[in-house]
């Protein structure tokens, strides 16, 4: 469990100043990834237009951010927590400014493709990073609200890329959505370097574990890509390959005299471990959204991109604004029942949508919308401060990546479930309106799905134990 000796002792370091200089750069670099993440979602009807691409294709185009992001963070938080996090942050906003310029002048959609995996190594590096350290300077009874108001920030990106994509999309076309990364991205650079004094390297003078990091990655990615490959028959072959390695790394991180992940942090600590899966399981059933929706308001109700972005603005609008009160809450009331609590109001929302019909009102979308929203926002801000308090402070960078990892692979999961009703009911051809009726029928059982994952995440959200004594 956290030692409160220990990171109050931190605390004293860091002055005023600082810390709201710390949670301002982790708050730009937060919105950076959600922003382009929901913008790029109005643009894939554009970007099919221009590479002539299918279903599958913008599947991946959003994918292989979250397949990169998914095999390192991990290991960029373990490199942190021994070289420095401050360093490892600033490295990943670089990367990632760097990706989206590559993204933006993407002349294929396999170049695209190649840097979207280029931005999503940047990305981990700043997720391995940024929560760690607003957790290490904020002390227990403020946490809750620094980590709120971090998340609240990603809930804006999340608000502000479907409107801002939409236009810029229509306006200016989609590779303007990249480019504005770099005035964030060169703001969050210059502010950290003059602004963050100190370096937070809790394992400083321990090995990276280069082995176990390999093996790692192999077992995450065979996992990906068999659950992204699906239904092809090959899947299966990738999948028993990721789970062998599983067994793989166990054996050796148990060995290892510094391994990349201390299994320990597992041993009698509910909290952290239910906590992490519910976090899957919430990102598994709500990630895709954003996706079926615009390609619904797009090609099935015939809404420019523009306005498919106003419309998907709902959800996230919501989630920026309760995102800090629901942090705030969880700091005097149990996170597990906040959280649960959202968890079955995202339910509720999702429910709405497997009734979804070329002709639903745009009122009933917009208040489902909310309702997803306002569910997320109880759940994401409590959930993280179950995570980040129900560890000791020098594994806070093994436990953000560990966070951030499972938000990975739930989007994984998400974009994985889409894409294989997108191959079962739409197959490998141009969108066009032949297979409209094909897209709402993959709509619709995506929806059933992702309602149905969600209910069992109540269940996991609930059983996670308690953070407070």
């Amino acid at each position: 469990m956290l030692n409160p000796f220990k990171h109050k002792n931190l605390l004293l370091m860091v002055d005023e100043r600082e810390k709201k200089i710390i949670l301002l750069v982790a708050s730009l670099a937060s919105f950076l990834v959600p922003y382009t993440g929901s913008s790029i979602t109005v643009a894939l009807p554009a970007m099919a237009a221009q590479f002539n691409a299918d279903a599958v294709t913008l599947g991946w185009i959003t994918s292989a951010y979250i397949v990169s992001a998914a095999l390192f963070i991990v290991p960029f938080g373990r490199l942190a927590d021994i070289y420095g996090r401050k360093k490892i942050f600033l490295c990943g906003v670089l990367i990632f400014s760097i990706a989206s310029l590559a993204s933006a002048l993407a002349p294929t959609a396999g170049i695209l493709i190649g840097a979207r995996f280029i931005q999503g190594i940047g990305g981990a590096m700043i997720f391995a990073t940024s929560v760690a350290i607003v957790t290490q300077v904020y002390g227990p009874g403020e946490r809750g609200r620094a980590l709120g108001i971090t998340i609240a920030t990603v809930y804006a990106g999340l608000s502000l890329g479907p409107f801002l994509g939409g236009i810029l999309t229509d306006r200016f076309g989609w590779p303007a959505i990249f480019l504005l990364n770099l005035p964030i991205a060169l703001i969050t650079i210059v502010l950290t370097l003059q602004g963050v004094k100190h370096e937070w390297a809790d394992a400083a003078g321990e090995r990276f574990d280069l082995p176990g990091a390999l093996v790692y990655g192999i077992m995450l990615f065979s996992g990906i890509f068999g659950m992204l490959l699906l239904p092809d028959p090959y899947a299966m072959a990738w999948l028993f390959a990721s789970v062998c390695m599983g067994g793989i790394f166990i054996w050796w991180e148990k060995r290892c005299p510094n391994p990349l992940f201390c299994l320990a942090i597992f041993s009698n600590n509910h909290t952290f471990v239910f906590s992490n899966i519910a976090a899957m399981i919430n990102y598994g059933a709500t990630f895709a959204v954003a996706v079926l929706l615009s390609l619904y308001l797009q090609y099935i109700q015939g809404f420019s991109a523009e306005t498919a972005g106003f419309i998907l603005v709902a959800q996230p609008v919501v989630q920026t604004l309760f995102s800090p009160v629901a942090g705030k809450l969880s700091d005097r009331i149990e996170p597990r029942i906040v959280a649960t609590a959202g968890m079955t109001i995202t339910t509720l929302g999702l429910s709405f949508f497997i009734f979804l019909t070329p002709t639903t009102p745009l009122y009933a979308i917009v208040i489902a919308l909310m309702v997803l929203g306002f569910g997320y926002a109880l759940f994401s801000s409590p959930n993280t401060n179950a995570i980040m308090s129900s560890v000791d402070t020098r594994y806070l960078g093994i436990a953000s990546g560990m966070n951030a990892t499972m938000r990975s692979l739930g989007q994984v999961l998400s974009m994985a479930i889409a894409m294989l009703c997108f191959s079962v009911f739409i197959g490998t051809v141009t969108i066009s309106h032949k297979v409209y009726p094909a897209l709402m029928t993959s709509v619709t059982i995506s929806f059933l799905i992702f309602t149905g994952l969600c209910i069992l995440g109540i269940g996991t959200s609930w059983v996670r134990g308690t953070i407070h004594n």
